[in-house]
């Protein structure tokens, strides 16, 4: 119980705490609202399901002996990362609440996120290194880093995009108030590539 305990306070901090998703979700909350995002969410949701798979049965143990894999990957992760907020750049003072702006973050959008998100591999590999192994044996280690992972990123992704969605709508200019977020989002990947 201990061991799961321990896992569970991890993940809830890395998935928590702002990193690139964090700041996309927050986009997509300012943009479409969190009802219009829940497919983007569940994007988000099912590309990390996919890492945690990847790495739990050692995908992540190939890249971590290639630099070049590790480097060529940073780059085309903040790459995707800076594409999937810039597009979003707001052309007018136009609301969050118009039609046409939900198909901006659909769950297609979401299912490369985390993958690409150097973050996230970080996180998932961690998870499975220094906690998954107290769990018992890879049986019940898979399901248990796998779906807490979900069932965290659900909730918390969640509460990230309405925030955002609060923002766009209690704060007189939405165009600049998402300007704001894509900006920090692109600094945010900036920093994490050049770190």
């Amino acid at each position: 119980m201990l061991a799961y305990i321990a896992l569970l306070a991890f993940v809830v901090f890395m998935v928590g705490t702002p990193g690139p998703a964090n700041l996309v979700v927050m986009i997509a909350g300012a943009k479409n609202g969190l009802r219009r995002s829940i497919g983007f969410i569940f994007g988000l949701i099912s590309g990390k399901i996919l890492l945690n798979l990847f790495i739990g049965f050692g995908f992540g143990v190939v890249l971590a002996a290639s630099p070049e894999w590790q480097t060529g990957f940073s780059y085309c992760s903040a790459a995707y990362m800076i594409y999937l907020a810039l597009r979003s750049w707001p052309k007018d003072n136009a609301r969050h609440d118009s039609p046409s702006l939900a198909q901006h973050f659909r769950f297609w959008d979401g299912i490369f996120v985390h993958p690409l998100n150097p973050k996230a591999w970080v996180m998932s590999a961690l998870a499975w290194s220094e906690f998954a192994p107290a769990l018992g044996s890879f049986w019940v280690q898979l399901p248990v880093v796998v779906l807490t992972f979900a069932i965290c990123q659900l909730a918390l992704h969640s509460l990230w995009c309405w925030m955002g969605e609060v923002m766009g709508r209690s704060l007189s200019n939405n165009a600049r108030v998402t300007r704001l977020m894509i900006s920090a989002t692109v600094v945010t990947v900036l920093v994490v590539i050049l770190l």
